[in-house]
């Protein structure tokens, strides 16, 4: 019933209600389709056959087929196939380098501009005054807490040579006494 050239309408899928004919058949229950439908392997539960059967050959081209749908007056759509975009390259993330303040080109200035900027010059040593001391007070506080460590390291070094020094005398008149046991 499904032989090569028999013209058939699909029941399912995207192409379904569309006419085609069988172009080859496959294994399993599978055909190759084409004609107003994509050139696709079908299964022949999706397709119904009609009375007609033209004449192909197994494997034939898109171009044969459309000119028997062509004898039968049937309208076959030309696709094209799509162009594939060339990809983009990806282009590799260079580090950038942290932003340097640019300095600016200095100029000379009037003595009316001069003598504006010495008013705000004068209150801001005092700022840089007040964080020095922050700074110099964060510092005094980092070291103390790095000699505190320090102490606590040393008490505790003598702590356990002591523990090892008093495990040691302990386990030496242990063994004195031994021997004097085994003498009497």
């Amino acid at each position: 019933m499904f032989e090569i050239g028999r013209l058939c309408v699909k029941l399912a899928g995207r192409d379904a209600a569309k006419k085609c004919v069988i172009v080859d058949t496959l294994d399993n229950g599978y055909v190759l389709i084409d004609g107003q439908t994509r050139r696709k392997k079908c299964n022949i539960k999706h397709l119904e056959p009609l009375d007609q059967v033209l004449k192909l050959t197994k494997g034939a081209s898109h171009a044969d087929i459309s000119k028997e749908f062509k004898k039968l007056k049937i309208d076959v759509s030309e696709t094209k196939p799509r162009k594939t975009a060339p990809r983009p390259k990806k282009q590799k993330q260079t580090k950038t380098p942290l932003a340097v303040p640019e300095k600016k080109p200095t100029q000379k200035k009037t003595e009316k501009e001069s003598t504006k900027e010495k008013k705000p010059t004068e209150k801001e040593p005092q700022k840089e005054k007040k964080t020095e001391a922050k700074k110099t007070e964060d510092e005094k506080a980092s070291t103390e807490k790095k000699e505190l460590k320090q102490e606590e390291k040393k008490e505790h070094k003598a702590e356990t040579k002591t523990e090892e020094q008093k495990d040691k005398k302990e386990a030496t008149p242990e063994k004195k006494e031994q021997p004097e046991k085994a003498a009497e």
